[in-house]
């Protein structure tokens, strides 16, 4: 398993530190990681306004471009929570990558919901133990139905988009519109979704299935 710590945290500082910065931009730095490390999402602009008391986002931006110029941050442009550090390691060796963290995913009963970027995961290569691709994604898991599997209520679970499940596989899922993360099995030629946990029902689409990702790897946060 993966998890993200303060020893995580301060190694990679120092680590940053190398770098020119200026106090402030060393201090924003922190503030974005230690964000990411602390709630599993990065910062906002207004965020960052509001932390360091800067009256305006331009404010912000003066002191990100410095960051961004030397390559150790990145961001989307148009996507508010985009922003992301780039890790030394990655720099380095290229044994990180950053995945996309969308929301939660019900592991429970489906449900309705949209789901919205809020920023990035770090994951070591040869923790997560596969090489994630461009499709790759994360979610962090909400209910008990997969406890089976050993997947957790809190846990983060990457996945990739676009390969096609196999039997067994465990998979997010849009079933009749709604969201959820379950076993994708096969019987009679029929797939269905399966519980792994004998307190929630197994799902049978009535209208439509669509596999949105195919489980990877499991990521378990440190406990406090």
């Amino acid at each position: 398993m993966f998890a993200v710590d303060s020893r995580t945290v301060r190694d990679t500082v120092q680590m940053y530190s190398m770098h020119d910065l200026t106090r402030k931009q060393q201090q924003i730095l922190d503030f974005i990681r230690k964000k990411q490390a602390e709630h599993g999402s990065m910062p906002t602009i207004r965020e960052i306004a509001a932390q360091f008391g800067f009256r305006s986002p331009n404010a912000v931006t003066d002191h990100l471009e410095p960051l961004r110029k030397k390559g150790l941050i990145a961001s989307d442009p148009g996507k508010a929570r985009s922003l992301r550090v780039v890790s030394p390691l990655q720099k380095l060796r290229g044994l990180v990558r950053d995945i996309p963290l969308y929301g939660s995913i019900p592991a429970g009963f489906a449900e309705r919901q949209d789901q919205e970027a809020e920023g990035c995961i770090s994951v070591d290569i040869n923790s997560v133990g596969y090489k994630p691709t461009k499709n790759a994604f994360a979610l962090r898991v909400s209910g008990q139905s997969m406890i089976g599997r050993h997947i957790m209520d809190g846990d983060y679970v990457i996945l990739e988009h676009g390969p096609e499940p196999r039997n067994g596989d465990i998979v997010a899922a849009l079933i009749d519109g709604e969201s959820t993360l379950k076993t994708y099995v096969v019987k009679g030629g029929k797939p269905f979704l399966k519980a792994e946990n004998p307190k929630y029902p197994n799902l049978i689409p009535a209208q439509e299935l669509v596999i949105q990702g195919v489980f990877r790897s499991l990521i378990r946060p440190a406990q406090a």
